[in-house]
């Protein structure tokens, strides 16, 4: 009988294909459970599901929720952006992706709702979640109630990052569902997932997403996520012309072969989606904060004892009201006013039991030095009397004869909308300018008028460093 001996080649192949299946067999067999979605962002029409209903681990996804949440509290005045918020040691030593905060740092809560959006850090979602309910898990009961009046009713949340918890659940349809209503509900805080980069207050971050945004032409959003639970997690908006699709993929292997395939997941949608369709926004469900504004309730009783009110003292005017004299020669006749000497204020009391009765004193003559300035030229005047001073306008604007412009819109009710948008946002150097829309034949243009040249040119800078268009218009404009 012989024996066959192995030669060296072919048993370290041999070693090498089983070292392979050691290998490769349990990743194949642990790898995340694959889920898509894409929907039709303006009417919400389904374009392309599979396993869109199953619940799997969401990951950093989650963190839409958060600011969701986030974005209702300030709207609602439970808070405001620039609310210091003191960090607690347990948001502190939460996993990375982390921002870095250390525990009793303080910080504006703008910087947190930046982080989570841009940099996905744990420690801000904390933070977040722990600032408006107190404690992350009574956050976590807040977040779940506010998925269900969304309509996700597959999704349960028990943190506020998405780090891997039993029972922390969601569904490609409820992440899709979640992103449209973060693109319609609050479109002045979308713009967070388009930036490239931001400035979270300690630090400028990038966005996870950096990649697909950079890449594919009209993606502006919206998050990314990843546990080894999840596997590379994606909700991406993007805006062609006039159509804008939402594709979802859970379970990615990578960040390369995920984002290809939410390339892929657009592309279709763009193809299916009508160029055409009438824009029908989600419903924004009704506020549902724990903590919202109190309100002062009226408690109806009935009246005991109404006691007479006292008599008020009298008060004695000492200056006329001038309310019908011209504005340009106001302010001269105030002028004479205070050299002349005043008539006297008599004050008669019709008895000891009755109020003093207020007379208001006689206004003092013209003087006769002062003349009005009338559309006709006044007569000459002979050199043997005293020369006349003619007055023919006296400013009261203090030089305010400046403003800005901020652009040019369509119709009056955008102009007028920027106007009031720009001024509360910038009431300091604005607000004692007045807003003004002139009509022009190309559009509507949107002023502000009434200012200094000083003041013009701070509001202006100052709206330029926020991105605002802006333009002074002087006196000749």
């Amino acid at each position: 009988m012989k024996v066959r001996h192995t030669s060296p080649a072919r048993l370290g192949l041999l070693i090498v294909s089983l070292i392979w299946l050691v290998v490769a067999l349990p990743l194949s067999v642990s790898a995340a459970p694959y889920a898509a979605f894409v929907m039709d962002a303006r009417s919400g029409e389904v374009l392309h599901s599979r396993n869109a209903d199953t619940r799997l681990h969401p990951a950093s996804l989650t963190k839409m929720m958060t600011l969701y949440i986030a974005f209702q509290a300030i709207e609602n005045g439970e808070i405001s952006l620039d609310t210091t918020v003191k960090i607690s040691a347990n948001a502190a030593a939460e996993q990375p992706s982390k921002l870095g905060l250390r525990a009793g740092q303080r910080i504006k809560f703008r910087y947190l709702i930046r982080a989570a959006a841009v940099k996905s850090a744990n420690d801000a979602a904390t933070a977040i979640g722990e600032t408006l309910e107190g404690s992350e898990a009574a956050f976590a009961r807040r977040m779940t109630r506010t998925a269900k009046s969304l309509g996700m009713s597959k999704t349960t949340f028990k943190n506020a990052h998405g780090l891997t918890e039993a029972g922390h659940l969601s569904t490609a349809r409820d992440m899709s569902q979640l992103g449209r209503h973060l693109l319609y509900d609050y479109p002045d805080y979308y713009n967070l997932f388009s930036r490239i980069t931001t400035d979270a207050g300690v630090k400028t971050v990038p966005n996870t997403n950096r990649r697909l945004l950079s890449n594919y032409r009209g993606a502006d959003g919206i998050k990314t996520g990843y546990t080894r639970a999840a596997g590379f997690n994606l909700v991406a908006s993007a805006e062609r012309g006039k159509e804008r699709i939402i594709a979802t993929v859970f379970g990615g292997r990578s960040t390369a072969t995920r984002n290809a395939r939410v390339a892929e997941l657009l592309d279709m949608g763009f193809k299916r989606a009508p160029t055409r369709v009438a824009l029908r926004k989600p419903k924004k469900p009704a506020y549902g904060g724990s903590r919202a504004t109190a309100k002062t309730i009226r408690v109806v009783r009935a009246v005991k004892k109404s006691p007479r009110p006292k008599a008020r003292q009298a008060r004695v005017e000492t200056a006329p009201v001038l309310v019908s004299l011209k504005d340009d020669v106001r302010q001269a006749l105030v002028e004479a006013q205070v050299n002349t000497a005043s008539a006297g204020t008599a004050v008669q009391s019709a008895s000891a039991s009755t109020a003093a009765v207020m007379v208001s004193p006689k206004p003092a003559a013209r003087p006769k030095a002062l003349m009005m300035a009338s559309l006709t030229q006044p007569k000459p005047v002979a050199k043997s009397k005293p020369k006349q001073e003619v007055v023919t306008r006296l400013s009261t604007s203090g030089g305010r004869h400046w403003g800005i412009n901020i652009g040019r819109y369509p119709n009056r009710y955008k102009a007028e909308r920027v106007l009031l948008k720009t001024a509360l946002a910038e009431m300091s150097t604005l607000g004692g300018a007045r807003r003004t829309v002139y009509e022009r034949k190309a559009g509507y243009d949107a002023n502000f008028v009434g200012m200094t040249q000083e003041s013009a040119d701070l509001a202006c800078r100052r709206l330029q460093a926020r991105n605002v268009k802006c333009s002074m218009v002087g006196p000749s404009s």
